[in-house]
C-alpha cells in the first residue's frame, strides 16, 4: 500500500495532537501512559513529537481514555485553530462538540 504524502494541515493537526497529550500527561512517566493505553512507549513518544501525524482512531481513543481526554476534546483542540477562540477551564479551547 502506498501512502500519499501529508498534508502542511495534517502535519499541522498531528503537531497540535502531541502537544496536547504531553500536556495531559503532564509529569506522568511516558511510560506509564503508554502501558496503561496498551500502546508502546515508541508509539507514543512518535505520536507526541508529531513524528505521527495520522496515528489510527483506537491508538489516540485508548490514549485519551488513559489521559482523561473526551475524544470531542482532542478533535475540539486539534483542528484548526480560530482566531480568538475563548479557552475554557480545562484549558482546551471551548468549541463545539463532534455531530454524530
Amino acid at each position: 500500500m502506498v501512502r500519499l504524502p501529508l498534508t502542511p494541515e495534517e502535519v499541522e493537526r498531528g503537531q497540535r495532537l502531541g502537544a496536547l497529550l504531553r500536556r495531559a500527561r503532564g509529569k506522568r512517566s511516558m511510560l506509564d501512559i503508554a502501558l496503561a493505553a496498551r500502546v508502546s512507549p515508541e508509539t507514543l513518544r512518535k505520536i507526541e513529537s508529531g513524528r505521527v501525524a495520522t496515528p489510527a482512531f483506537p491508538t489516540i481513543a485508548a490514549i485519551a481514555d488513559v489521559l482523561g481526554l473526551s475524544l470531542d476534546a482532542v478533535w475540539a483542540e486539534i483542528r484548526q485553530p480560530e482566531e480568538g477562540a475563548e479557552v475554557a477551564h480545562s484549558g482546551h479551547r471551548a468549541r463545539e462538540p463532534l455531530a454524530s
